[in-house]
């Protein structure tokens, strides 16, 4: 039994890691869809601490998202030393700050910002956390967007742009790698980098899970006055959840902007937040392998939709935009998943355990 798992395991191993190499025979675009699925599990996964173990409904965690991308696009770009003096001339080369520097800042503020966003909430739940959360994700995305005057720190609706590519031990993610007379595309350099950092935060949050930690959350999902009653401390455990989740979705932040080039606030609206919200319900609530499995369909399954929405416009005559199209034919899935698999398409399966008789 043992050793069929770790056969399972080996296999899944070796069918990751050749995934982009044969991806990429089909054209760079399907890599780029594999890069973003594993960004989204980054952020399904932070999620799903805040909301699938502690219980508490966040809908502005793109807010971290946010803190980590412009963190890294501040860091890694022209931008600073072009609006500040003193700072082109403390780098006269340009702030080309290493990731190994970056990502921990990158994770520290995201975490500073959800423990902030967790003090004020701390007596909320259900519908009003829902809300202030929500406020908190819009508010962010306002300041991202306004923060161009009348100090210009993070360029306003134009974004940053001409960020540096993520390196990692002298390789450049951007730009392709030879081996001999095989290529290595750009797109599947970073599916890499992303994988390993799945793999860490997967394994983070499943050593959590089952830690004394992890089972006070979901004493406190279940019954927060019973956990109280039981001496749980509430108050600094939901902000340990909330500070968890928003470190995961700042690393995720970071290694979008370095993927793509390019951030703006329009990267960040409340759309993302409700998407990523839906992966983590949608695939099964508080369960790794579920949440996993969500973020890969509802990350994947709008870019092939492309393909459906083209034909089914012919057919209305162009009447209906495609966009608008493949939205419907998500929504519609979402419908279906919701109405046939009410507890997520993979729940946990330990769910109502002790109820079970023998």
């Amino acid at each position: 039994m043992k050793n069929n798992k770790t056969l399972q395991y080996v296999l899944m191993g070796v069918a990751l890691l050749a995934l982009p190499l044969i991806l990429q025979m089909f054209g760079n675009a399907w890599v780029r869809i594999a890069d973003m699925a594993l960004l989204y599990i980054l952020l399904a996964v932070g999620l799903n601490i805040v909301v699938g173990y502690a219980g508490l409904l966040d809908l502005g965690y793109v807010a971290f998202f946010a803190v980590g991308a412009y963190m890294y696009g501040l860091l890694s770009s022209p931008h600073l030393t072009s609006t500040f003096a003193w700072i082109a001339a403390a780098y006269p080369t340009g702030m080309h700050m290493p990731i190994w520097l970056i990502l921990p800042v990158a994770a520290a503020l995201a975490g500073l910002f959800g423990m902030l966003l967790g003090a004020p909430t701390l007596k909320l739940r259900g519908d009003y956390l829902a809300i202030v959360t929500l406020g908190f994700g819009e508010i962010i995305r306002v300041f991202m967007n306004n923060l161009d005057h009348p100090v210009n720190i993070t360029n306003g609706p134009k974004g940053l742009s001409q960020i540096d590519p993520i390196s990692i031990f002298g390789v450049n993610l951007g730009q392709k790698l030879m081996i001999g007379d095989f290529e290595i595309a750009s797109v599947s350099l970073y599916y890499y980098l992303f994988l390993s950092l799945v793999l860490v935060t997967i394994l983070i949050s499943h050593r959590l899970e089952v830690s004394r930690i992890g089972r006070a959350w979901m004493a406190i999902r279940e019954d927060e006055i019973a956990a109280k009653a039981m001496g749980l401390n509430t108050r600094n455990l939901k902000l340990l959840a909330f500070g968890m989740g928003a470190t995961f979705g700042g690393v995720s932040g970071a290694m979008f902007a370095g993927f793509q080039g390019f951030i703006s606030p329009e990267s960040f609206s409340l759309m993302e937040s409700v998407m990523i919200v839906a992966m983590v319900v949608l695939g099964g609530l508080g369960y790794l392998p579920g949440v996993i499995l969500g973020a890969i369909l509802l990350s994947a399954l709008p870019e092939v939709l492309r393909y459906v929405a083209g034909p089914l416009q012919e057919m209305t005559g162009g009447r209906l935009d495609a966009a608008i199209l493949r939205q419907l034919l998500v929504a519609l899935a979402m419908i279906v998943i919701m109405l046939m698999r009410p507890r997520g398409l993979w729940p946990s399966p330990e769910h109502g355990k002790s109820l079970t008789t023998k």
